[in-house]
Order: structure tokens, then C-alpha cells, then sequence
């Protein structure tokens, strides 16, 4: 159905409908919109306990005005009509709405109304509730949501529903989600022993194990090898700065509320941790006179910075407060942009074809009419310009977005489908043609006149965090070999075998894989526990450990070793055991 949000937007009207029939007088209404997946409604019930059990009820009661057909009419009415009737009807959160339309000039108010339910709101919306295919949608929670986003407000309940084009769409939907449950990265987390939280360090802020700081760290070195073979410097900066520097750059402005304010016991100077980058980066640049020769000059961190987000949007690693980004900046002359993206691209593609993850839409992020963006509207039309041209020139599978862009630029915005065909949004290239302008940065032409130059942001796998929310449920715990916390297990079948396992080990110990880009030494384990084979395999198998090495009495008389990957076994001489495992991908 090419009119799924207006499907998914009749339906939330339903639900309202199906609310006052079941309970007349005592629901007051908020929002209530379409969703990328479903629709909600966020509702104030009047001395009512409404939970989970009362959906199934709702949900009949919705599929009734769907099978009644009634006809969805539009209809319009002035400011005080619509107010006489909203006071009528004791809707005071609609009464706030049509006060704040009037406010802004508006003199007459949209409405739609199925039956005897009449809804504030503009549409789109089905023309009939019988349109509503059989089975498409289903209430699938209920939860809290403060009217208006201020926690100052009414506490509402937010009921949510899934809806889909078919039946068979919402199933493969449901199934979806609960292979995506099994995958929850905040589970196998804890299950692979790979970061933790803890309430006395703080919300949203995680801590890496030993096994899980290996995984984020090769992450980190490929991206950053990457990014050398092709002119990055690596280059550090602190984590906390005078806030003048976001006052210059126009983050404070932008986001001065999500700051992390420190203040100085020895100087009256006021600073605050870091939430991004570029305006550090751009401090080495300025530190001293470029000349057109120098350029393109490209700068590279892997740097965590700090976000105070809210704490009901914090969730395991995908929304955090301390997030660490592969983040890039080159500063460059116009001419150069073309060239200098092009390179990005490339680095992007290959990164994610060796992650398992190559089916990459790039969306290409716009301004859109609203305030709260850096420069002047004729270069954002040049640098929206250049990243479709580039988009086109590259040739890649785009798509188009108004209101995505940074405040400072348009943007590629890199989005890879996980196992399960959840998409997301990974790696970015913008284009910056105002940010070296607030700093004053310059460079020598070749008629010795200054110039400014332009920037690229550039994150590879962005958010560290973030990607492993990500990369943890595509792989479901499964990760590469040259990726894995703990990449070998020497298991013995008793303990007459663990002499052996301990030469075994010696060759391991010696073992370098030598891949390109990788530098991994061998990571390994020896299980010398008196339990016997089955559980040992377990535990391994529990652990998700690529390789088994199974050891007894007979392979050390033979000078071999069974090779267990996954459920499938097979006989290496020792001899040749270096190169198999070198081998593996």
C-alpha cells in the first residue's frame, strides 16, 4: 500500500473512537500519530486503571468501526467554533492545541470525524474505516509519555499499535520482532560477558570487559587503517573545553541543554565535556598558517564524548551518555570535494563488505524550511547540489530526506540492513561551508590571497556504542573470526590429555594470523576442567567461541587435533594447524 501512514493514521483515530465507545466521559485526548511501524495515541483517563489486559477489548471494539464502514468526513471550523466544541466535549488538551493554532494566525481548524467521534487534526486519512484491510494491525503495548515532552505536564498513556499493508505483512513483522528479541544486544551482552552498566556510575554510561573492550578496539583499528591507507593523520584532543569554543562553533545554541557543564576550582572559566568534535579538530588546524600546498589536510580520532541525554531515552548501547566515535574532518579546497568524498565512499563500502553488512542505502540529508541552520540558503543549495551529484557519481542507491541534515550541512547518510532486515543508520560524509568560516580559518591561495576552506565531517562506523547495539544482534553474538574476544578454545577430552593441550597451546602462543589491516595476535583459551566433553562443548558453544580445539589421549599420539567450528568437526595434523587457523575468515 503506497498510503501506509495515511493507513496507519486512520487507525490511530480508530483507537480514539474505540476508546470513547468503551468509555464514555472518562478519556481525554492528546496526539495521536502514525508511526514508522504502527500508530499510538497518547490518552489521559479520568480515574480509570488502565493496562495491557484492556487491549484485546480495544482492539475488538476498533475492528467493529472498521467492519461498520463508516464514512471518515473532513471537516473544518473556525477557532471559536472548534473551541465551543472542544470545551463541549471537555477535551482540555485539545482546547491547549486550538489556543496555540490561534495563536499562530490560524483561523480555521481541520477535523475528521467517523461516526459520532470527532478528532482535531489536518489528515491525510482513509475515506471510509471498511478501507482498513482485514487483520493488519494489532495493540501491542501501552506505556507513559508527558503531554507535550515536559515532564512538568500530565503524565499520559501512551497505547501503541503495529499496522501493516496485509495480514502477512504484519506476521512477518511479529516474527521479526521476536527473532530481534532473542538478538537483544543488551542479553547477549550480558550472556558474551561484553560491557556492563552500574548505577554508581550512572545511566547510560557503559563499561567494557576484557572481551568486549577486544571487540570494540579491532573495530577501532580497522577503521582507522582504513583511513590511513588514504592520507588520515591520527591526532587527540582533550575531553573537556572552555564553552566559548560551542559558543563560536554554534553548538551552544543548538544544544546548550544537552551539555555536561564543568566548572574550574582554580579559575572562573567555565567548561563543558565534549559532545562532538570538529570544533577541537578545528583548533589544530587553526594552530598555525596553511598554504593552498597543504591541502587537503585530513585529521582522525577515535574520542568518546559526552551527551546528557534524557534518562528515559537511554537503552543499553544504542542511546548513551558517554558515546566514542570513529570521527574524521578534512579541510579542503571546493575543487577538491568530489575527489576527497569519493575516497570516503570507497572506505565505507569496504569496512561494511568485511562486516557482513554491504547492502547500504545512502539517504541524502536536506535542510528543510525551518530555522536553527547555519549560512545562508544559496550554499546550502550548492552543498545539497554536491551531495547528489556525488551520490549519482558514486553510485549509490540514495534516497532523499528533508530535515535530516546537521545544522551546518547537508549530509550522506549511510544506512545497512541488519540479519533480521531492520535498517540503520550507520556511517556519514557531510558537507560543512560554514563551521571554518565562524573560526576565521583560512589558507594561502596560489595569488597569495587568503581563502576559506571547506570541511568534511566523517564518521566510519560512528557512534562505537551505538554500531555495537547494531553488530551484536546482526550477528546474533556470532562475530568474525578476526573479530572474536576469544577466537580459539583448546578443549581436552580429560585430564590425561592436558599436557598436550598445553603444547597446543605453545603453538597458538606463537601463532600470528597475519592478515592485512588486522594485527591480531591469536586469542585463546585452555579448558583444563575435570567436567566432561559434552559440557565443556557446551560451555564454548554458550560462549559462541568460532573454534574448538578437542584434545585427548589418541590426537596426542598422533599429533593432531579435532577442530570443532560450529557443529562441524574436522582432523588437523599440529604441523599444519598455524595455516588452517590463518585460513579462517
Amino acid at each position: 500500500m503506497e498510503q501506509l501512514p495515511v493507513l496507519r493514521h486512520t487507525l490511530a483515530h480508530i483507537l480514539a473512537s474505540a476508546l470513547t465507545t468503551t468509555y464514555p466521559g472518562k478519556v481525554k485526548f492528546g496526539t495521536g500519530p502514525d508511526t514508522d511501524n504502527g500508530f499510538y495515541y497518547d490518552v489521559f483517563f479520568d480515574g480509570l486503571d488502565f493496562s495491557e489486559k484492556h487491549l484485546p477489548a480495544i482492539e475488538k471494539q476498533m475492528n467493529k468501526v472498521i467492519d461498520q464502514d463508516l464514512e471518515i468526513k473532513h471537516l473544518e471550523m473556525t477557532i471559536d467554533e472548534a473551541l465551543k466544541w472542544a470545551k463541549k466535549e471537555d477535551q482540555t488538551f485539545k482546547v491547549e492545541l486550538i489556543n496555540d493554532l490561534a495563536k499562530e494566525g490560524e483561523k480555521v481548524v481541520q477535523l475528521y470525524q467517523i461516526g459520532d467521534f470527532t478528532d482535531l487534526c489536518c489528515g491525510p486519512h482513509l475515506k471510509r474505516t471498511g478501507e482498513v484491510p482485514l487483520g493488519c494491525f494489532k495493540l501491542n503495548k501501552i506505556g507513559g509519555a508527558y503531554w507535550r515532552a515536559d515532564e512538568s505536564r500530565e503524565q499520559m498513556t501512551r497505547i501503541s499499535g503495529i499496522a501493516f499493508a496485509t495480514a502477512e505483512d504484519l506476521q512477518a513483522y511479529e516474527t521479526m520482532i521476536e527473532e530481534a528479541e532473542k538478538r537483544d544486544h543488551r542479553k547477549l551482552g550480558k550472556d558474551l560477558d561484553l560491557f556492563t552498566f552500574s548505577p554508581l556510575v550512572g545511566a547510560g554510561l557503559p563499561m567494557f570487559t576484557p572481551r568486549g573492550t577486544v571487540l570494540r578496539d579491532k573495530l577501532t583499528d580497522y577503521s582507522l587503517s582504513l583511513r590511513a591507507r588514504h592520507g588520515f593523520e591520527k591526532i587527540w584532543t582533550p575531553h573537556i573545553t572552555k564553552t566559548d569554543l560551542f559558543k563560536v562553533s554554534g553548538h551552544w545554541d543548538k544544544f546548550g541543554d544537552e551539555l555536561f557543564l564543568v566548572k574550574s576550582q582554580e579559575t572562573s572559566d567555565e567548561f563543558a565535556m565534549k559532545p562532538m568534535n570538529c570544533p577541537h579538530q578545528i583548533q589544530i588546524y587553526a594552530s598555525r598558517p596553511r598554504t593552498y600546498k597543504d591541502l587537503p589536510i585530513r585529521y582522525m580520532e577515535t574520542t568518546t564524548d559526552y551527551r546528557d541525554e534524557k534518562k528515559g531515552e537511554l537503552g543499553g548501547l544504542s542511546r548513551v551518555r558517554a558515546l566514542t566515535q570513529d570521527d574524521s574532518h578534512v579541510f579542503l579546497r571546493e575543487s577538491q570535494i568530489k575527489a576527497e568524498v569519493g575516497v570516503l565512499v570507497k572506505i565505507v563500502h569496504e569496512l561494511y563488505n568485511e562486516l557482513g553488512m554491504s547492502s547500504l542505502r545512502a539517504r541524502l540529508s536536506y535542510r528543510d524550511d525551518s530555522g536553527g541552520y547555519l549560512g545562508e540558503p544559496a550554499l546550502w543549495e550548492k552543498a545539497q547540489s554536491y551531495i547528489k551529484e556525488l551520490a549519482i557519481e558514486n553510485k549509490l542507491d540514495y534516497f532523499e530526506a528533508e530535515g535530516e541534515a546537521a545544522f551546518y550541512g547537508p549530509k550522506i547518510d549511510f544506512m545497512a540492513r541488519d540479519a533480521i532486515g531492520r535498517e540503520h543508520q550507520v556511517a556519514t560524509i557531510q558537507i560543512d561551508f560554514f563551521m571554518a568560516g565562524r573560526f576565521g580559518l583560512e589558507f594561502i591561495n596560489e595569488e597569495g590571497k587568503k581563502e576559506t576552506p571547506v570541511m568534511l565531517h566523517h564518521a566510519t562506523l560512528g557512534s562505537i556504542e551505538r554500531f555495537l547495539s547494531v553488530f551484536i544482534e546482526h550477528t546474533n553474538g556470532h562475530f568474525p573470526f578476526w573479530l572474536a574476544p576469544e577466537q580459539v578454545r583448546v578443549i581436552t577430552v580429560n585430564e590425561q590429555a592436558n599436557d598436550y593441550a598445553k603444547q597446543i597451546a605453545e603453538i597458538l602462543q606463537d601463532t600470528t594470523l597475519e592478515k592485512p589491516l588486522r594485527h591480531n595476535d591469536l586469542r585463546f583459551t585452555l579448558d583444563l576442567a575435570k567436567d566432561n566433553l559434552s559440557k565443556k562443548i557446551k560451555r564454548g558453544a554458550e560462549m559462541k567461541i568460532p573454534v574448538m580445539l578437542i584434545a585427548g589421549a589418541r590426537d596426542a599420539e598422533a599429533k593432531q587435533v579435532v577442530a570443532r567450528l560450529g557443529t562441524e568437526e574436522q582432523t588437523i595434523k599440529l604441523s599444519q594447524l598455524a595455516e588452517f587457523l590463518r585460513a579462517l575468515k
